[in-house]
């Protein structure tokens, strides 16, 4: 034992305290049940912290957490999670059930943006824009707060992972968290790297600090509510205060990408895309809860990705390395693919469930109509790993009409693309803010205004120009009401949806006799087959 714990004294000299007053500062659940604590880690102070400690994000930060844990495998997590965390449960089926407390959504009004010299020249400010200023002064009180916290939590979780499954349009992103469920649902969703790529993985571009189970401070100038989430460029960093729902980490990666690849010449998209066996690749564009991913992940097409995607000179290439569907009224029958994700080491966020059995009721909105599924994108069948593609063949306007009026679909000319990709009207969905309880008519420019960080004109001129280059037609699809608006007609059957997009896929649509409708000239088929 002393030998084993000598390499950590080195690395740690700040812990000089015998094993007997280490033993009585853990919880007494560790106490006790001390074997589930990962045994690679030797001692149950976790593993060497010194990665962290000495990277150049934690400079005169003061962070000296008491245990570290870096990218767990999911056993590990599992164990920890459900010893740890006082709601988290293991499902019938194997996947992670875990609660986001209070926030069961995302809140973008305590979203906030550092202005400074930096970058305050390329990001949109005022109107419609989701971003809010913030003072340098708040987002650094902000982060003590988070960092004061994270020092005093038992343990400490690290995930680091890669955005962007092309290699040369890599981005390294480090999250620090205080919950095993927020470890797990990271590790989904970044790419993982090889143990190999681990070892030398160096310095991160991006470090999330999740201090979410801890309140932001009111009386902090520029904070609103107990709730922060607070993105710096010139820093280089995220910290969220207030919220533990996961999605503010999955959604923050994505801001920054918004950022950064325009800035490399290279268009972000909030799209879903999956491909033919003749190599077509299609991309679906839509805000949450429209149909992305139920839409991308077809048992007859491969998936590349179903939220997050880059579209280069060479072609496009998915941002993640796991997918985040939404599980309320999940079926097999019609979402086989979704359904059979929901094994070991996938995160059920937010849902109901017999106390007994844990068998999932998936139609139960009692915690939330946003409830959540996360794994990893090899759970699809047939997954195309890497998550690249060449140049969209057929590109999906996905719409969510709460108002019954839009047709189930239409072909639009360049100039209705780069309207409706601009307007980006449709319905935010039940739950997936905060405070939205029904279907509420919305404009949401680039179908996720909430993420740009650019004026949407930029995006619009970057997808113009890609189409103009490369080709490919545009489809306006009507997720939502038909026969009447929500209330009074139905939302359109997702069979109905698919056979629409079969459609498109076989190019049956190509040849077929179209009608104009009035006011917006959309021209729409008159049959579709099946």
């Amino acid at each position: 034992p002393q030998q084993t714990q000598k390499p950590q004294q080195q690395a740690q000299p700040q812990q000089t305290q015998q094993p007997q007053q280490q033993a009585q500062q853990q919880p007494p659940q560790l106490q006790q049940q001390a074997w589930l604590v990962p045994a690679r880690a030797a001692t149950t102070d976790g593993h060497d912290p010194s990665f962290l400690l000495s990277s150049r994000h934690s400079q005169g930060l003061n962070l000296q957490p008491r245990a570290v844990y870096r990218n767990l495998a999911v056993p590990e997590l599992y164990e920890l999670a459900l010893l740890t965390e006082r709601d988290s449960r293991l499902s019938s089926s194997g996947a992670l059930m875990a609660d986001s407390y209070k926030k069961k959504g995302r809140s973008p009004k305590d979203k906030r943006v550092l202005r400074e010299p930096g970058s305050e020249e390329d990001v949109w400010w005022g109107g419609a824009s989701p971003n809010f200023p913030m003072e340098e002064d708040t987002f650094l009180l902000n982060r003590q707060t988070a960092i004061d916290y994270l020092n005093s939590v038992e343990h400490v979780y690290v995930v680091d992972g890669y955005v962007n499954w092309k290699a040369s349009a890599r981005i390294k992103v480090r999250v620090v968290c205080t919950r095993p469920y927020h470890a797990l649902f990271m590790r989904n969703m970044l790419i993982r790297p090889t143990q190999e790529e681990l070892a030398g993985y160096g310095e991160p571009d991006f470090v999330i600090y999740n201090a979410g189970a801890h309140p932001a401070n009111s009386r902090v100038r520029g904070n609103t509510s107990d709730a922060s989430i607070g993105l710096s460029f010139k820093h280089n960093e995220m910290v969220i205060l207030g919220t533990q729902y996961a999605g503010e980490m999955k959604k923050g990666v994505f801001t920054v990408l918004n950022y950064l690849m325009p800035k490399r010449g290279v268009l972000s998209l909030h799209s879903g895309c999956n491909v033919g066996k003749d190599g077509d690749v299609s991309l679906f564009f839509g805000l949450s809860g429209t149909g992305k991913t139920t839409l991308s992940a077809d048992p007859r097409r491969p998936l590349i990705g179903d939220d997050e995607h880059c579209w280069d000179q060479e072609g496009v290439f998915n941002a993640e390395g796991g997918c985040y569907a939404k599980a309320i009224g999940l079926k097999r029958e019609k979402e086989p693919a979704i359904w059979d994700a929901i094994r070991f080491g996938t995160v059920l966020e937010n849902v109901d469930y017999d106390a007994r059995t844990r068998a999932v009721d998936f139609d139960s909105d009692r915690l939330t109509e946003n409830t959540r599924i996360c794994y990893p994108i090899e759970y699809i069948e047939g997954a195309r790993i890497p998550c690249v593609g060449s140049h969209p063949k057929n590109i999906m306007l996905l719409c969510c009409d709460a108002f019954g009026v839009l047709p189930p679909v239409a072909r639009l000319t360049p100039e209705q693309a780069m309207y409706w990709f601009v307007s980006g009207y449709t319905a935010k969905v039940a739950g997936t803010e905060v405070g939205v309880t029904e279907p509420q008519a919305t404009f949401s420019a680039c179908f996720g205004s909430v993420f740009l960080v650019w004026h949407p004109m930029k995006y619009a001129a970057m997808l113009a120009q890609q189409m103009e280059r490369h080709g490919g037609s545009v489809w306006l699809l009507n997720t939502g009401w038909v026969g009447g608006k929500y209330g009074v007609g139905s939302r359109i059957s997702l069979k109905h949806t698919r056979a629409i997009l079969d459609a498109i896929h076989s190019g049956a649509l190509d040849g077929a006799a179209y009608r104009e409708t009035r006011v917006f000239g959309l021209q729409v088929p008159e049959a579709v087959p099946g």
